[in-house]
């Protein structure tokens, strides 16, 4: 193999590792080169028809090199190819000045929340260092409150239980009390009885001798009446 096509073969070869579409330079060069051939026809009729017109009007012919005419007219396309690729680079400049200037503002703009947003989170911090000095001095009483309340627990558990004491003495002090007011009554009530037969015993056996004690001193009345309870 010729050295020429090994250098074109590794060019292709190169070219179709570097690009993704191996087929986009050669779509280039070909919209290019119709690009050239275009301007040629366009170039060769508008030269022809410059010749014809000057010929009918001088009656001479000033021709002019084709391919310099040719040339002209392709530094003219480049110009205006290049005046072309000058304003879209002007106007993608202007856009990305725009869009610098919009990054810009977004930056400041997210470098004042960010201010804001670090003051808000000093506060908040202070905030909650406040709250968690509340929340431990709260902890702290709750911590008294509970104790105070195991310790009131306790002083009523013991005076319930004193109370109880006290109660159940009293009941049976009143149990006792009714028992002996009870034998009492009973020790009353059989010395009435027992001083009701007598007295009837006695008066039907003194009933004979009512005139005699009638006529008798009181002394001897009273002696002879019988002993009363006494209450106790």
């Amino acid at each position: 193999m010729e050295a020429w096509k090994k250098h074109v073969r590794a060019k292709l070869f190169q070219r179709d590792l570097l690009q993704k579409d191996p087929f986009t330079g050669l779509f280039n060069t070909y919209s290019q080169l119709l690009e050239k051939c275009e301007l040629r026809e366009k170039v060769w009729e508008e030269n022809q028809i410059s010749i014809s017109e000057k010929s009918s009007s001088d009656g001479q012919t000033l021709e002019v090199p084709f391919h310099v005419y040719l040339v002209l007219k392709e530094k003219e396309k480049v110009i205006e190819k290049l005046l072309q690729t000058v304003a879209d680079l002007n106007t993608t400049m202007y856009l990305k000045e725009a869009e610098l200037q919009y990054c810009h503002s977004q930056v400041s703009r997210y470098r004042q929340e960010a201010v804001s947003q670090a003051c808000d989170n000093a506060a908040l911090r202070d905030t909650l260092s406040e709250c968690e000095f509340a929340l431990e001095q709260q902890s702290k009483e709750m911590a008294a409150l509970r104790s105070g309340q195991t310790a009131l627990l306790q002083e009523m558990d013991e005076i319930r239980r004193e109370k109880e004491e006290l109660q159940e003495r009293w009941l049976q002090e009143k149990i006792q009390e009714a028992h002996r007011v009870n034998l009492n009554n009973e020790a009353q009530e059989r010395w009435h009885r027992f001083t009701r037969q007598l007295t009837r015993r006695l008066h039907k056996q003194n009933q004979p001798q009512c005139e005699i004690k009638e006529g008798q001193p009181d002394s001897l009345k009273e002696s002879s009446e019988p002993p009363r309870a006494k209450d106790n």
